[in-house]
């Protein structure tokens, strides 16, 4: 199956303009939607081939651009506050603008955390959870290759480099992205400064261990059917707490992918795909 089929769109949601690919098959399994959201510094195109193959079977798929990255909005941060709860209320208006009642969630990264206290307080909305290499745990620090991006002027100067996505994606992924893919990674970072500017205000406003403390406690009280798909070579995460979620949660397995790392979907888009596509089919017993 090839790209030409994810078809790229924008909306308006109040101020803020989203940037989404979507598939929409033409024999449709009636399964909800599926909606992937992408971690930092990537954007949606890195579910591109796992979208594909969603559509092959009958889903359809959504993946945005979080507002500040990719081709989304990327408002000043006295527009937009970059927080949690800013991408919290602006997720939550995106979905009631694209008329999605009831969603199958994919998180992958840093910026997933935001994606999953969304979850937590919208249950009801959530058909199913399906996790990739995303920090669960008050432990996690961001690696130091993130933490730069906050750093008085060292920070300014570094997200403004666009190769800060090859040295990113490649050094989570241990392996080399091709440059045609690269290009568009690139492309939002060679268009405008705003995009720097947005992930120097996000890293420094994610309060990641307070966020993470939330979701340690949230994850006791969740029962939505849940997929953790990891990564176990991941130079940054450790596999040591989605192991006790798994071990110690009746609505929660874990598949290992012994061979990928931080960015599961951008190699092993084959293996990711079948995994999500076998649990989202599953029948809830």
């Amino acid at each position: 199956m090839s790209e030409y089929m994810i078809r790229e769109q924008k909306i308006a949601v109040g101020s803020l303009e989203w940037f989404y690919r979507e598939v929409t098959p033409t024999s449709s399994n009636n399964k909800p939607p599926v909606l992937l959201l992408h971690g930092l510094p990537s954007h949606s195109y890195t579910w591109r081939r796992v979208m594909e193959n969603l559509e092959d079977k009958g889903f359809r798929a959504i993946a945005p651009d979080w507002i500040g990255s990719g081709f989304s909005a990327k408002p000043d941060k006295r527009d937009f506050a970059y927080t949690s709860a800013a991408y919290q209320k602006a997720l939550g208006e995106l979905i009631e603008a694209l008329e999605l009642d009831k969603v199958s969630l994919v998180v992958q990264g840093f910026l997933a955390s935001v994606a999953l206290q969304y979850a937590f307080t919208h249950a009801d909305a959530i058909e199913r959870l399906i996790i990739l290499n995303t920090p669960l745990s008050p432990d996690v620090k961001l690696p130091w290759l993130m933490q730069q991006w906050s750093i008085p002027f060292m920070g300014d100067m570094v997200t403004q480099d666009p190769l800060l996505v090859d040295r990113t994606l490649e050094k989570g992924s241990g392996f080399v992205i091709e440059d045609k893919d690269l290009d568009i990674f690139r492309q939002p970072y060679l268009k405008s400064s705003a995009v720097g500017r947005a992930l120097l205000t996000t890293t420094k406003n994610l309060k990641l261990s307070q966020t993470l403390k939330d979701i340690e406690t949230e994850f006791s009280r969740w029962t939505v059917p849940t997929l953790i798909l990891w990564g176990m070579a991941d130079p940054w995460l450790s596999a040591d707490i989605p192991e006790k979620l798994a071990a110690n949660s009746s609505n929660v397995e874990m598949v290992k992918l012994e061979e990928a790392k931080h960015y599961p979907q951008e190699h092993w888009p084959k293996e990711v795909s079948e995994e999500m596509i076998t649990f989202l089919r599953r029948q809830v017993v």
